[in-house]
């Protein structure tokens, strides 16, 4: 027996049609979702960069309407008398350091009267030595004096008389010549007794260790039970007159712009202080590792100047005339130091420049502009040598 089975498929298709529409719908809002949420970024980001740029836009050699060519602001810089300064750093040092040791015989060191940081005066004794046995010395050389003298009185004596009597035939002519000898051998005894005992007292005077100038005592190196002798060294340091100076290392181009005479304004490292130096010397020699020279800047005496401490120096230098430009203005490759002008056709060229000292105020150019030109101030790396541009004055 058979059996029909009859299938309404309508509800099937319609189901499919649903499916199918849904789908589609589901697309279209995760789109719609994805535009939103990036045009969210989008305005986020550009609400930012405003506010970052101060609420203003600006856009570089933005052109005006009508002209095709980038502004530039450009600036003659004319040529002025500048006075050129030189940095530099040093050590402080004694201008003229004295070492003071022992020139006598040496000794034990008995007393020493000074110490380091002590001002002396020409002369004065910074330590002596025990002379005892030197004393002892003296004392048998002025004895000495004495028995060449009599033996001197004694020879005169016999000469007297011996011509007292050769009048009267008793003594011959040859014995008056033997007595006269004898008597100036006498005399010269005693000329040489004395001659010893002045150089025995001047070994004992040696035996005090005296300053041989008037200054401050820098350095100590003895103390009292201590022997020394002529190979003992300097005992003593002492700055001549109290005065000091920096020993400045500059370059050997640097060096040959500073003048002896020039002044400068030194600064210790760790104070505030400054004092005003004068160049007095510069050195004849170039070191062949660092390329520097020594300038050496006299300074008078104060506390805060200590010899061997670190400090900085600005030297002024000779008196140029030259344009003088800022930094934003100066550009530089493997070809050296350039700026960039504006010719009267209104197109960039390159110009080649050497600069000079910095400082604050600006770059000094050496050679390269008259100060004439119209130089581009900023924004130069932007730039081409070719290129058209409105020039802006500043």
């Amino acid at each position: 027996m058979n059996y029909e089975t009859r299938v309404d498929t309508s509800d099937t298709e319609d189901r499919v049609v649903l499916d199918e529409e849904s789908a589609d719908e589901n697309k279209r809002q995760r789109r719609k979702r994805m535009w939103i949420v990036l045009a969210i970024v989008v305005a986020g980001a550009l609400i930012a960069a405003f506010l970052l740029s101060g609420g203003e836009e600006e856009v570089a050699f933005a052109p005006e309407q009508g002209d095709t060519a980038p502004a530039v602001t450009v600036l003659a810089p004319g040529a002025g008398t500048l006075q050129s300064s030189i940095n530099a750093t040093g050590t402080l040092a004694a201008r003229r350091s004295v070492p003071v040791g022992s020139v006598g015989e040496g000794g034990r060191v008995v007393s020493v009267n000074v110490d380091a940081g002590d001002w002396v005066g020409a002369g004065q004794v910074l330590a002596v030595i025990d002379r005892s046995v030197q004393r002892q010395q003296e004392s048998a050389q002025a004895a000495q004096i004495e028995v060449a003298q009599a033996d001197a009185d004694l020879a005169q004596s016999n000469l007297d008389r011996a011509l007292q009597l050769v009048e009267r035939g008793f003594i011959s002519q040859a014995d008056i010549d033997r007595l006269t000898a004898t008597r100036d051998a006498a005399v010269a005894r005693v000329q040489v007794a004395r001659a010893q005992l002045g150089e025995r007292r001047a070994r004992n005077a040696q035996l005090n260790i005296i300053a041989p100038a008037a200054g401050l005592v820098l350095e100590r190196s003895v103390e009292v039970g201590q022997v020394v002798g002529p190979g003992s060294g300097a005992l003593f340091t002492l700055a001549r007159g109290g005065e000091m100076e920096l020993l400045a290392r500059i370059g050997e181009a640097e060096l040959d712009a500073v003048s002896v005479g020039a002044t400068g304004i030194v600064t210790p490292v760790g104070g505030d202080q400054q004092f005003t130096c004068t160049v007095w010397q510069k050195s004849p020699v170039i070191e062949e590792q660092t390329r520097q020279g020594t300038a050496r800047c006299a300074l008078s005496y104060d506390p805060a100047l200590r010899p061997g401490g670190f400090a900085s120096i600005e030297l002024a230098s000779e008196t140029v005339v030259a344009p003088r430009l800022p930094e934003s203005a100066i550009l530089s490759d493997e070809d050296g130091s350039y700026v960039y002008i504006v010719d009267a056709d209104n197109t960039v060229v390159r110009r080649p420049v050497e600069i000079g000292t910095i400082s604050d105020a600006g770059i000094t150019i050496d050679s390269g502009l008259s100060g004439e030109e119209r130089v581009v101030l900023r924004a130069g790396g932007f730039l081409t040598e070719g290129d058209l541009v409105r020039p802006v004055t500043e």
